[in-house]
């Protein structure tokens, strides 16, 4: 009830256009280093920072774990990161697209295998020239099965869905291919290779971990007990004919309502509500385009999404 504050007011720390740019990163490395001795002190595995193209824009990688323990990891990092900026009068929002002139998109890559409990092994890991095991190419099948309603999971506010564009490094359709940064699923590794994986490139930073990570496990797990079939991979993913994935919250929470996988793995109980969940933030978005006589342009941030998520996530 009532209404938020205007969202922080804020300027970005290096101009930006610059890909990895050491002129620029260093402009941020007394932050950044203060940042990573934080990180290493709660035991957080991190494995790189990176300069990205956008203003102020950083990319944080980690080494893999067990899944619970990392989607606690990446609530742990994003509080952190938050927290340890705004005392040092920095301001850090995981906001995917935020309003702001000449900012950039940023995603989250989940990358993703399975190992077997007993030897340790990778089970996404081939024995011969396929991308992966048969088991790890049933896995991604359910993957791509059900990737259109487990969106919701993957990008779950108004904003994410801004950043589905063509030729933009960031998926638009759903699509596999072997170690391509334009295609949905990414498959990175092969024969010999103990760190073959499947890398989710839809996800936005602002994600659920719990429930990103739990709605590829659902999907994985249904492709390995169904025996899917995986499809050829794709060279070309944004000229492809494949399905696109949804355009907005409004078609995702769509096609996550006719899901009838995620309604008995999730139990209906749980899955009504987050349902219900969405329902309400679409229908506030909603609210202020017809108070503001606003169509909603896919390429445009609004004010209430600035308001509703800078200072959120």
């Amino acid at each position: 009830p009532g209404m938020r504050g205007k969202p922080v007011e804020t300027s970005p720390l290096e101009p930006g256009y610059a890909y990895h740019s050491e002129t620029n990163l260093d402009l941020m490395q007394p932050m950044l280093s203060e940042l990573a001795l934080v990180y290493g002190a709660l035991d957080l595995p991190l494995r790189s920072m990176e300069k990205e193209y956008g203003p102020g824009q950083v990319e944080c990688t980690f080494t893999a774990g067990d899944a619970m323990c990392m989607a606690d990891n990446y609530v742990l990092f994003r509080t952190a990161t938050r927290q340890v900026c705004r005392r040092d009068d920095y301001f850090a929002t995981f906001m995917c697209r935020p309003g702001l002139p000449g900012h950039f998109s940023s995603g989250w890559h989940l990358h993703q295998s399975l190992t077997d409990l007993k030897s340790g092994d990778n089970l996404f890991m081939p024995d011969d020239g396929e991308p992966l095991s048969p088991i790890g190419q049933a896995y991604l099948a359910g993957l791509l099965e059900h990737t259109i309603p487990a969106t919701l999971f993957a990008v779950p506010t108004v904003n994410g869905y801004r950043r589905f564009q063509p030729n933009s490094l960031a998926p638009d359709r759903v699509t596999w291919g072997h170690d391509h940064r334009g295609v949905l699923m990414r498959v990175l590794g092969g024969a010999g290779e103990p760190a073959t994986r499947i890398e989710n490139r839809a996800g936005e930073p602002a994600a659920n971990p719990y429930l990103y990570i739990a709605s590829q496990i659902i999907s994985g797990l249904d492709g390995i007990s169904r025996g899917l079939a995986l499809g050829p991979a794709e060279d070309d993913p944004y000229g492809s004919e494949h399905r696109m994935l949804p355009g907005s919250l409004n078609e995702a929470l769509d096609e996550f309502s006719n899901s009838a996988l995620f309604k008995a793995e999730l139990g209906e109980t749980y899955f009504d509500y987050y349902r219900a969940l969405k329902q309400a933030e679409l229908e506030r978005f909603k609210e202020f385009c017809r108070a503001n006589n606003h169509h909603d342009d896919r390429g445009h941030v609004t004010a209430w999404e600035q308001n509703e998520y800078y200072d959120f996530f």
